[in-house]
């Protein structure tokens, strides 16, 4: 199971708009299951964990097909090679290699989890975990920086990095060419492309730039909260899915400036604080 509760995760989001849908994705019939408790799969777990490339190389070439499995737990919840390998805590050994040496084998970089309540890849992952090195394996081999199915709103990976607060992976996908919203401009602080979307014609209403100006609190960006505070954005948004105001947010971000000029607003904490 993955490192990351559900119930921390949800806790944790900050995207802008209704949560993701449960989604129950199934799995092909053709494709390929190990139980997770099945010898050859705790074989496999092992050798991706420690970064064994020729571990892994030697039961991928015993066992063609191998690279396109799917391991599934004793709740149902399926996971490609590549999910194992990018699952948290991440950061694990030689990720080029092995991510060359799975889609060499036939693995799909795309694949999402399945039986599980949303559609992440393996790519999500990493950027869930902030792990830089396995982002660029990824996309160097070929995986789709704009693939749907995030936790956080149904998007893409960038949306697990900025909801989860995981910068360094956030910035290597803008980097890398992802798409951005405005709730993720606000927390990155991209001003060009937050003030572009704010004046455009028709501009955005004031409700729509709570929930981006919750995300630059989140995401330590004084100059967009700023610039989104003074076109209308509520001082006290409560998320919808932890009831944290943006001073909430920015005092468990640490970031001081932020939560200094919010006080002298007069900004105030939410019933849910944790």
């Amino acid at each position: 199971m993955r490192g990351h509760p559900d119930t921390l995760r949800l806790a944790s989001k900050s995207f802008v708009g209704r949560p993701s849908r449960c989604y129950l994705t199934a799995m092909t019939t053709d494709t390929r299951t190990l139980r997770s408790d099945e010898p050859l799969a705790l074989e496999l777990t092992a050798a991706l964990k420690q970064g064994g490339v020729e571990r892994l190389g030697r039961l991928l070439v015993a066992d063609p097909g191998l690279a396109d499995c799917v391991v599934v737990n004793s709740s149902g919840g399926g996971r490609s090679l590549l999910h194992l390998f990018a699952d948290w805590p991440g950061h694990n050994p030689n990720p080029a290699a092995i991510v060359r040496m799975l889609a060499g084998a036939g693995a799909d970089l795309d694949r999402p989890a399945s039986g599980m309540w949303h559609r992440e890849t393996s790519l999500h992952w990493a950027a869930s975990n902030d792990d830089v090195a396995l982002i660029d394996a990824l996309l160097d081999a070929g995986a789709d920086i704009e693939h749907a199915g995030s936790s956080i709103d149904g998007g893409s990976p960038l949306s697990c990095a900025v909801g989860y607060g995981q910068w360094a992976a956030a910035w290597r996908l803008v980097e890398r060419g992802a798409g951005t919203l405005l709730w993720h401009e606000a927390a990155l602080g991209l001003m060009p492309a937050v003030t572009q979307r704010v004046e455009a014609d028709p501009p955005p209403q004031p409700a729509e730039l709570s929930g981006p100006f919750w995300n630059a609190c989140h995401g330590g960006q004084l100059q967009a909260a700023q610039y989104l505070l003074a076109h209308g954005a509520d001082l006290n948004w409560p998320a919808p899915w932890s009831g944290q105001t943006p001073l909430d947010v920015a005092e468990q971000a640490e970031s001081s400036d932020v939560v200094a000029w919010l006080v002298g607003k007069g900004a105030a904490h939410g019933k849910k604080s944790p």
